[in-house]
């Protein structure tokens, strides 16, 4: 949530655009690299294409360095994305849009319970694939996770169109607003296009999951 970031008006965009831009660069070189020195045969079937590089460049050790290196990345990722998964259930429970269980803290200020009920379904979707190899397991949760941030991008992507023409934020400018409004709108749908479809199936049966928790917020609403 914004309210634990200093200046969010300001740090929010400028990390937005600058994560962006510095995560193209790298994926854009990382894959030109790729293409210039593994054999075409060699990339499209390789699991680990960046620890093949590796060992062309300086022999095994240095394959298992990059492997390492990958390894200990999406150990990141991972950890970024789990606290994400209790971060936007806090977020959308202080916006009275979720179970007010997901405002709830740890005396560290954490919001346990949306991690916790995060990482009980993402098991829950493991077993689903117990017949799938660790690396298939893996690129499906990746995968899934991705797809679930995305959609709420394009609602993002068409919500700052409406906030900055209802407040008039760019007024003097509607076709800069219009564009980066499509443009964030469009690049989301075209990564989804992108995803596999039964992430997308079961992506979608996630969204219909949420379904029941949305009419039961709005029904609570109106109780009070």
């Amino acid at each position: 949530p914004a309210g634990n970031i200093d200046n969010p008006e300001k740090t929010i965009p400028k990390a937005t655009m600058l994560g962006t831009i510095i995560t193209t660069f790298v994926y854009i070189f990382g894959t030109v690299v790729l293409f210039g020195i593994l054999p075409m045969d060699v990339l499209k079937d390789s699991p680990a294409p960046f620890a093949e590089a590796g060992k062309i460049i300086g022999g095994d050790y240095v394959g298992y360095f990059v492997a390492t290196g990958a390894a200990i990345s999406a150990i990141g990722c991972l950890n970024g994305w789990i606290l994400l998964s209790g971060q936007l259930p806090m977020a959308a429970a202080q916006d009275n849009m979720f179970p007010r269980i997901f405002k709830r803290e740890n005396k560290n200020g954490v919001p346990y319970l949306g991690v916790l009920i995060g990482s009980a379904l993402t098991s829950v979707l493991l077993f689903m694939n117990l017949s799938d190899s660790l690396i298939k397991q893996f690129k499906f949760i990746v995968d899934l996770t991705v797809l679930s941030v995305l959609v709420p991008y394009i609602f993002v992507a068409a919500a700052y169109v409406i906030v900055i023409i209802e407040k008039k934020l760019h007024f003097n400018n509607v076709l800069k607003t219009f564009l980066l409004g499509s443009l964030g709108f469009a690049y989301s749908l075209w990564a989804i296009f992108g995803t596999p479809s039964d992430t997308v199936f079961y992506g979608f049966l996630l969204l219909l999951a949420g379904i029941p928790f949305y009419v039961l917020m709005q029904w609570n609403k109106r109780e009070k």
